[in-house]
């Protein structure tokens, strides 16, 4: 833990350990755009492969620009001159380099090609191989699911690709194909072309080197997401109640608003961790006075510390809107500010300055956080440059460890960069429209944003901007949606529609939808009774927190591995062409498959069943993989499917994931293969884990034998309470209670 710490703060100063030995390539011949450059290639690891092409400068090789996205961005080449073609063994590959042109063609060991690259001397654009499999990754956004087919631009925020359906931008210069090779672009930020049959990478006409290159073996899915995380960084752990429910405001019309909102979740016995206020700016009436600005509305917290310690005393972790534009984030929370801040250096109100300085900015939320706020929601941002974005993410992040030093930070991101998992930020995917299209693309938009290194994720369950598609059942549809990301929040315009209970009130709540055109307007009035919205809400809110052992279990296996939450069936059925090709369905962990009803009036839902059993989690009902099944729906069924050899722990249902309860944690075996799992805890704050304060209880299930051990875990510490009380079935099965001390244990079934 101690090594993990180092290395983060490592990457993110720009110093670390040395990637390994570098050949390099130079001759005379070797130009581009008329300018004379070297090739340089150097092993990271048995799969990963780094090639940069640098301007020559006499015998010193000019550094690669730092933007914090690589956990070790040192270089450390030897010179060797070269004949215009020559083939080297770089670790495990083969390297050929030839000039005039000059091209790059880098083989396995076994003497397959993994790629070839050829670049245009006059444009310095890249062509490289693209096979015929589907092309994943390339962050959020844009057009999905196979990123076959379509340019993509370095451009992030909200003002891209069919922002309405899509979501934001988040560029990722991470391309995956499922034919078995990956490659990362580190530098510079440029423009991709996958419309030809060959891949095309046009970097910027003013700044085209260095080109700085990973190329991947991708033949092992989850070992190709490490390797993107050995060069990244592995996601940090965020607080367990951030996996909790999240409920956002906007319009608040004062503070009695405030409570009934908190009350009604309590007194209705409806799961929810946080609630979330939006800033005075966007609304007539949010929590600040005005965006940008860190002083509460009297209007809406009159005694804002009174209001605080009463929604803590309710056990609810309260998230503030913050604004921040410009086009520079300089620095860190360490630094000194060197000028006194003021309203120009801060950002107060409505004008910020083109560049801003971590170390004057960060100060101005600390009177904020000494009243106990618990997270922010860190919005706009997109005029930010890649380093400032990524700026910006570390700032909440250490700026909030820097005054509660054991306590995991929260911030709800719009825009992000290449490493930013290793600060723990969430991100959500913008002001979408409520619309059937929207759910539909999102599954995809999911699954790439994992795959791009950004496991915490989530939309606006209910869509940003209302329109007439939105009804009560769209509304359910999206929240079962919703109980399956990362990020389980609500949110949008005319927002009284997004609390559970919100459609059987009769009333729209705040309108707000006067400045948005093009398919916005309020749902049908006829649709404000529908009694069936909250059943369902709470079946699933219910459901979220039962499965939060298996869900934080998987969320610390992102944090160990790089694997995302949200997995395509990519990453565990590599072979079998038709799961490789589903976008419209995923995996959650390993074990539970996920195929959200994304059409009005559904009484169907067809769905791929990779290879080997399945189990309806619903009916209990065993079905054979390999092949599309058609599985009936009502509006309460989210088709929800888990793998034969699961152990999946259950949880009771909880008002707030930090509610004390008595009742046990029950393990369900779901029968037809051998399995082995695991259930991770710790203490859901602080940074003990960090400190081997954790437990993780080893499950295996033995098919022939009927039989399920328990086992602690290697440097398991066995926290309270022990002996614990669990109970065993089972699919659809009676329960058995058993006693586990700590010691391995086998039970019969």
């Amino acid at each position: 833990m101690r090594r993990r710490r180092a290395l983060m703060e490592m990457g993110s100063a720009g110093a670390a350990l040395l990637l390994g030995p570098t050949l390099k390539w130079r001759w005379p011949g070797l130009r581009l755009r008329g300018r004379a450059v070297e090739v340089a290639a150097a092993a990271v690891s048995p799969s990963t492969l780094r090639l940069t092409i640098l301007g020559a400068a006499g015998d010193e090789t000019p550094p690669i620009p730092l933007d914090g996205a690589l956990i070790d961005p040192t270089w450390s080449p030897q010179l060797r001159m070269a004949p215009p073609s020559r083939t080297d063994a770089v670790g495990a590959f083969r390297v050929q380099v030839e000039g005039d042109p000059l091209r790059i063609r880098v083989t396995r060991p076994d003497g397959r090609q993994l790629q070839d690259f050829a670049v245009d001397p006059a444009s310095g654009a890249v062509s490289f191989a693209l096979g015929a499999g589907p092309l994943l990754g390339m962050g959020q956004g844009g057009a999905q699911f196979d990123r076959r087919g379509s340019t993509y631009t370095s451009r992030s925020g909200q003002g891209g690709y069919q922002l309405r359906t899509h979501g934001g931008r988040v560029p990722i210069q991470w391309l995956i194909s499922a034919d078995g090779w990956a490659m990362y672009i580190h530098q510079p930020l440029g423009t991709f072309d996958l419309t030809g049959s060959r891949g095309r990478f046009d970097p910027p006409q003013d700044a085209p080197l260095p080109l700085d290159v990973f190329v991947v073996d991708a033949r092992d899915p989850v070992a190709a997401m490490g390797e993107f995380a050995r060069l990244t960084g592995t996601p940090e752990l965020p607080p367990l109640w951030s996996f909790g429910y999240q409920q956002s405001h906007r319009t608040l019309s004062g503070p009695e608003e405030v409570r009934w909102v908190a009350k009604s979740f309590r007194d209705k016995r409806l799961p929810c961790d946080t609630l979330i206020y939006l800033g005075t700016g966007f609304t007539p009436a949010g929590w600040n006075t005005q965006n940008g600005e860190f002083t509460w509305n009297p209007a809406t917290f009159p005694d804002s510390q009174a209001m605080l310690d009463e929604l803590h005393r309710m056990h609810y972790r309260v998230v503030l809107h913050v604004v921040l534009e410009g086009r520079r984030l300089t620095g860190t929370v360490a630094d000194a500010c060197p000028d006194p801040p003021g309203p120009g250096a801060t950002g107060s109100g409505r004008t910020w300055p083109d560049e801003q300085r971590v170390a004057c900015y960060w100060p101005i939320h600390r009177p904020v956080l000494e009243q106990g706020v618990d997270g922010w929601w860190p919005d706009q941002g997109d005029g930010l440059d890649a380093p400032s974005r990524l700026a910006r993410i570390r700032m909440y992040y250490e700026g909030s460890r820097a005054f509660r030093p054991d306590e995991r930070p929260f911030a709800l991101h719009r825009n992000g960069y290449a490493g930013m998992s290793r600060y723990a930020p969430f991100l959500w995917s913008g002001d979408v429209y409520s619309t059937w299209e929207t759910l539909r693309t999102h599954v995809a938009v999911a699954i790439n944003t994992g795959l791009s290194g950004i496991p915490y994720w989530g939309t606006d369950i209910g869509g940003f901007v209302p329109t007439p598609e939105y009804t009560g059942e769209l509304h359910v549809r999206w929240f079962q949606f919703g109980a399956f990301c990362p990020l389980f929040r609500a949110h949008g315009r005319t927002w009284h529609l997004r609390l559970p209970w919100g459609w059987n009130t009769g009333e729209l709540g705040h309108d707000e939808i006067a400045n948005y055109s093009g398919g916005a307007g309020n749902p049908d009035p006829a649709e404000l009774h529908n009694a069936a919205v909250e059943r369902v809400c709470r079946k699933y809110l219910e459901l979220r927190y039962q499965l939060m052992p298996y869900l934080y279990t998987a969320v610390r296996e992102t944090h160990d591995t790089g694997l995302p939450i949200m997995r395509a069936l990519w990453l565990h059925y590599p072979d079998d062409r038709l799961a490789v090709g589903r976008g419209d369905e995923y995996l959650w962990g390993r074990d539970i498959l996920v195929a959200p009803v994304v059409e009005p009036r559904a009484t169907e839902r067809r769905l791929y069943l990779p290879p080997g059993d399945w189990y309806d989690y619903w009916t209990g009902e065993r079905t054979r993989g390999g092949r599309e099944i058609t599985r009936p729906v009502d509006l309460e069924t989210l088709p929800l499917y888990v793998r034969a050899g699961t152990i999946l722990p259950l949880g009771p249902v909880k008002q707030y994931t930090a509610e004390p309860v008595d009742r046990p944690l029950t393990l369900v075996v779901y029968p037809g293969g051998d399995g082995r799992g695991s259930v991770y805890e710790d203490d859901g704050h602080s940074f003990g884990y960090q400190r081997g304060e954790w437990m993780r209880m080893l499950t295996e299930w033995t098919d022939a034998r009927r039989t399920l051990r328990l086992s602690l875990a290697e440097g398991s510490r066995r926290l309270p309470p022990l002996p614990r009380r669990l109970e065993a079935r089972l699919a659809m099965q009676p329960s058995r209670a058993v006693v586990f001390d700590g010691s391995p244990l086998e039970i019969a079934l």
